[in-house]
């Protein structure tokens, strides 16, 4: 998609306060309704994001905080519906306003608003912002996806996953946002559920969370609206739609089904905070909506005849890991025919999505590593079971159905394991010479593990043990695609260092996938 995004896109926000007499009269009742004492205040200390693009709109998302790390997790905001304005404009000055109208936050969704848009026009850049209280948010830009079957000539975006608070600055999002991707996917861990000082990153922490381990509502509010505060984050949502899925720290580490990672109580209620948490802070349209301790976030987007995005979910329909989870060798228990990761229905949904999917190039993405990874350099073999590695016959039904959809270019985009990673997917990991069936691009973290470390001599050892793996890096960063009818570039971005701020970004490497090869050149 040939975007030229505003040569003022960082200076949206700075412009947007000198044009508030732009807002509608729908956006003037919503000034109105400023809760008593609080108008001083800006709720919009969490900013605001766009998400799941489609042809003819996206969602909105904001969420009202004037103080956001209010330790009942509702931000300062008083316990009454308030009434928040939208705008949509052509353009960043809000000279060609398009679309406007009111939303109701509500203090049973922490305030948050989610708004749907439709009836815009297809493969094009809009800009937004929201009102309330007299306040002016920042404003946003966002696209609307090509229309379908429209003849795209290129179109980029990123994919970023873990980004644990503690570990470092989120300067990889504000390096990513500079380039301006037309879309990005986050794999999930986009929060980290552990008290302060829990989880350690080698260099040490270089913040601290608020509050203690996430067990509540609140406690999942409060954590979600702490990361929200983070200016590169942001900026990142300001200048990209957004299309996420969770991971397991969004709720507790490496659960799996109805069971929890650790012994915890009421494992169910805790998950149904998550979800709630994670609905409220994101924007996701009104079908994931957290019911309980379930939420659907498995969905199709389509970006024109380039690209289709199948996003899935591989944590509420997983058997539990095998052999008590965790770095294991010779565990037979993941060799049972039965275990499944994505379950029946999911696999069904995604080879019925696969097969009708008319785009260019099919984007699975999901959170943990398909491919086989052994990690003992030498003879024995040691996987991590938390990943495809500890359900390797749903992953032969996975590889099967990439085959047997006979679908165009099935590229897996993968999250979970801070290490930046290119591979084949071959049917059988056991034979090198065996048929690709696809690729897999895993981005290495936004900050957990804080800096990182580059190994040369393990990096190498690691390659040889795994034939299929074409790189690997250790450092913090995100991959930059750009897709078009011919090929699929990825430019594997990384950073130096997180443990403070302002660090470069660079190409650490660059991956083409010709169409129709189904292998890295």
């Amino acid at each position: 998609m040939d975007h030229k995004p505003s040569r003022r896109a960082f200076l949206i926000a700075a412009t947007a306060a000198g044009a508030g007499g732009l807002l509608s009269s729908a956006s003037a009742v919503a000034a109105s309704a400023a809760p008593a004492g609080r108008a001083a205040r800006d709720p919009f200390t969490l900013g605001i994001a766009s998400g799941d693009p489609a042809a003819d709109g996206f969602v909105l998302w904001t969420r009202l905080a004037p103080e956001p790390l209010a330790p009942d997790g509702h931000g300062g905001m008083p316990s009454r519906d308030v009434e928040v304005g939208w705008q949509v404009a052509a353009d960043e000055r809000f000279r060609q306003v398009v679309r406007t109208g009111t939303a109701t936050a509500r203090p049973g969704s922490a305030h948050s608003v989610h708004v749907e848009l439709q009836g815009l026009q297809p493969g094009r850049e809009y800009f937004y912002r929201f009102r309330s209280g007299g306040h002016l948010s920042e404003a946003g830009r966002t696209l609307t996806a090509p229309a379908p079957g429209t003849a795209e000539t290129s179109f980029t975006f990123a994919a970023v996953s873990c980004a644990q608070y503690e570990h470092g600055y989120y300067t990889a999002y504000r390096r990513m946002a500079e380039q301006h991707p037309d879309l990005v996917v986050h794999l999930g861990d986009y929060i980290y559920e552990y008290s302060g000082g829990i989880y350690t990153a080698a260099q040490g922490n270089v913040r601290e969370h608020a509050g203690g381990k996430l067990q509540t509502l609140a406690d999942y509010r409060l954590r979600h609206a702490q990361y929200k505060t983070d200016p590169d984050l942001r900026l990142a949502h300001l200048n990209s739609p957004w299309l996420v899925i969770f991971d397991d720290h969004e709720v507790e580490n490496n659960w799996a089904g109805d069971n929890p990672g650790t012994l915890v109580p009421d494992f169910a209620t805790r998950k149904a905070a998550g979800f709630q948490a994670y609905y409220e802070n994101m924007p996701l349209r009104r079908s994931a909506v957290a019911r309980g301790p379930r939420i659907k976030i498995n969905r199709t987007v389509a970006w024109g005849s380039l690209a289709t995005f199948h996003l899935l979910d591989s944590r509420q329909f997983r058997d539990d890991q095998p052999c008590d989870d965790g770095m294991r060798s010779g565990c037979d228990e993941r060799l049972g025919q039965e275990r499944v990761m994505l379950g029946d229905e999911q696999m069904k949904w995604l080879a019925g999505g696969l097969r009708s999917a008319p785009a260019a190039w099919n984007l699975i993405a999901q959170q943990v590593i398909v491919g086989q990874r052994d990690y003992h350099l030498g003879p024995g073999r040691e996987l991590n079971v938390d990943a495809w590695d500890g359900y390797p016959a749903e992953r032969d039904r996975l590889l099967r159905t990439l085959t047997g959809a006979a679908t165009g270019n099935p590229v897996v985009l993968t999250g979970d394991a801070h290490v930046a990673s290119a591979s084949d997917l071959p049917a059988d990991f056991d034979d090198p010479d065996s048929e690709r069936v696809g690729v897999e691009l895993v981005a290495t973290s936004i900050s957990s593990d804080g800096d990182g470390y580059h190994d040369a001599a393990r990096d190498a050892a690691l390659l040889e043990e795994n034939p299929h793996l074409r790189f690997v890096n250790e450092r913090r960063g995100y991959i930059m695609c750009q897709a078009t009818p011919q090929e699929l570039r990825a430019d594997f971005r990384t950073l130096d260092y997180i443990s403070r701020k302002g660090a470069p970004a660079r190409t650490a490497a660059t991956f083409t996938i010709p169409a129709g090869e189904r292998a890295l050149t």
